[in-house]
């Protein structure tokens, strides 16, 4: 076997778009300087936990990381997918930050992938498991990826800090995705949402909701938020509330919004030694305000919100070797991050053009083919 090429990189920055990139890309990666800088140099607990996760789904994966955390090697492996899998992502971060990966590992797979997530299913810093289910799945639709292959459970709820949440994942194969053309927005004719409680009064629930619906309904009648009340072993291990909302419009676009509340770190425990706990934020400000955000994402224009944007140009990028064009709105850190992660790796390159007419983004791309990215077949 010859020497293996690795491709050297520095810092810690889109480390989880990196590890994507080069497991698709089959490209090595030697990582230097990771979080040098830091108090706690090295990798973070859930970047390991990240590249645990890459292992249990591909063959021959190489991974080696030094004493101090600061450097690593990475050979991927061959995506095999695969069922039964069970990957507990830990409390560092939410489940959400796994899904993104994992989606897009699981679609050029040579297996269906079945598998197990357990961690925190709602927090305030990334995607809610909710809208995985409301928004991201409709998006990988317009890119090919069958429906009814797609599926997503939410078996128990857990949120910060302790996390006790579980949810099974289903991600069908496929042979290439489609590009697109979409750059119509359209109208809002609806909206969706879902409103959580674990440990907690439902009272607080249903006070999100009122809330929420107070804004909506002087604007449009289609409004509908349901209510998921957990107890006992499917409310996870610390107390919360949350929801997540989601726009959809005539042309079949889905702008979403979610947001959770829960104790900090420890004062669970000081709540148990007779201590008051920490006031939370009054549920009815909770919904108000995510509806507020909502309106915003909705007012910057564009066929996805801003927390799906790096999806959407990582979708058009991977597709066959076809023009795909999409209108966004004011791009996002991570929708640019994503971008130069995607020119850097996959050699794939944006034309951005903004129109000042709408205040929203154009880009337009040729994807990369799918000859050197999907699943082996035997």
């Amino acid at each position: 076997m010859g020497k293996i090429t690795y491709k050297r990189l520095k810092g810690s920055q889109n480390m989880r778009q990196r590890l994507l990139l080069a497991t698709l890309k089959s490209t090595p990666v030697l990582i230097e300087d990771i979080h040098a800088d830091d108090t706690l140099p090295g990798l973070r607990p859930h970047e390991i936990s990240l590249l645990r996760l890459f292992e249990k789904l591909t063959d021959d994966c190489l991974i080696e990381i030094n004493e101090t955390g600061t450097k690593l090697k990475y050979k991927p492996g061959i995506i095999v997918g695969g069922s039964h899998l069970v990957h507990d992502c830990g409390v560092s971060r939410a489940i959400g930050y796994f899904l993104e990966p994992l989606i897009l590992l699981g679609l050029f797979a040579r297996k269906t992938l079945v598998i197990i997530l357990k961690g925190i299913t709602n927090d305030s810093k990334d995607p809610s498991v909710d809208t995985f289910r409301s928004t991201t799945f409709p998006l990988l639709k317009r890119f090919g990826v069958p429906s009814e292959g797609l599926k997503l459970e939410i078996k128990s709820r857990g949120v910060s800090p302790h996390g006790g949440g579980e949810v099974h994942l289903t991600i069908p194969t496929v042979q290439h995705l489609t590009a697109t053309m979409w750059t119509d927005e359209g109208m809002v004719k609806r909206i969706r949402g879902e409103a959580f409680t674990t440990r907690v009064s439902v009272q607080l629930g249903n006070e999100m909701i009122y809330a929420a619906r107070g804004i909506f309904n002087r604007l449009l009648p289609d409004v509908y938020i349901a209510s998921d009340y957990r107890k006992r072993s499917e409310a996870g291990n610390s107390s919360g509330y949350g929801i997540s909302l989601v726009a959809e419009t005539t042309s079949g676009c889905c702008i979403s919004a979610d947001t959770t509340v829960s104790y900090p770190r420890g004062d669970e425990e000081e709540d148990i030694e007779g201590e008051e706990k920490k006031e939370l934020i009054p549920a009815a400000d909770v919904g108000e305000k995510l509806a507020s955000v909502l309106l915003e994402e909705i007012e910057k224009g564009g066929v996805v919100d801003s927390t799906h944007q790096g999806l959407l140009f990582l979708l058009c990028a991977l597709c066959v070797n076809d023009v795909s064009k999409v209108r966004v709105g004011k791009l996002s850190p991570y929708g640019i991050e994503t971008l130069r992660e995607i020119r850097d790796f996959l050699d794939v390159q944006f034309v951005i053009k903004p129109d000042p007419s709408t205040g929203t983004v154009i880009l337009k791309c040729w994807g990369s083919g799918m000859k050197n990215l999907s699943r082996k077949t035997t």
